[in-house]
Formats: structure tokens, C-alpha cells, sequence
């Protein structure tokens, strides 16, 4: 699964009271969860259909480049 190559972002979102989780790789892919736990399974339906639907339209699937930040 390509996908799992990617970095995912989670962080709480005041203004919906939830999680959001993006990956920065994947322009507008994003998806919100209750939890982060939830998040986590969401964006990763979310990247699945993402890289589908690039697939689909012969679009070119971004290589991961994003990296964690490292802790101070």
C-alpha cells in the first residue's frame, strides 16, 4: 500500500471540536475525526481515494517527500 509512505498531520481543531488530519503531499486531502485514533482511519480511506482517483484521471501520484519534525 503506497499510501503508508506518507506523512499524516493530526492535530485538534478548535472551530469543529475535533481532530483533523492532512497529509501535506496530497494537496486537499484531509479528513476529521472525533478522536485521533479516528482521524487516523479516515485519512487513510481518504489517501486511498485520493491516489485512486489520480490513478483514474492519469494524473501523476506525488512521490512522500514530507518529513516529521524532530523533537527539541
Amino acid at each position: 500500500m503506497p499510501s503508508c509512505r506518507y506523512l499524516i498531520e493530526i492535530f485538534w481543531n478548535e472551530e469543529d471540536q475535533g481532530y483533523i488530519a492532512v497529509v501535506p503531499d496530497l494537496p486537499g486531502c484531509s479528513a476529521f475525526g472525533e478522536t485521533p485514533e479516528t482521524a487516523l482511519r479516515e485519512i487513510q480511506d481518504a489517501m486511498e481515494a485520493w491516489i485512486e482517483a489520480c490513478r483514474k484521471s492519469g494524473e501523476p501520484i506525488p512521490a512522500p517527500r514530507a518529513q516529521p519534525q524532530q523533537a527539541a
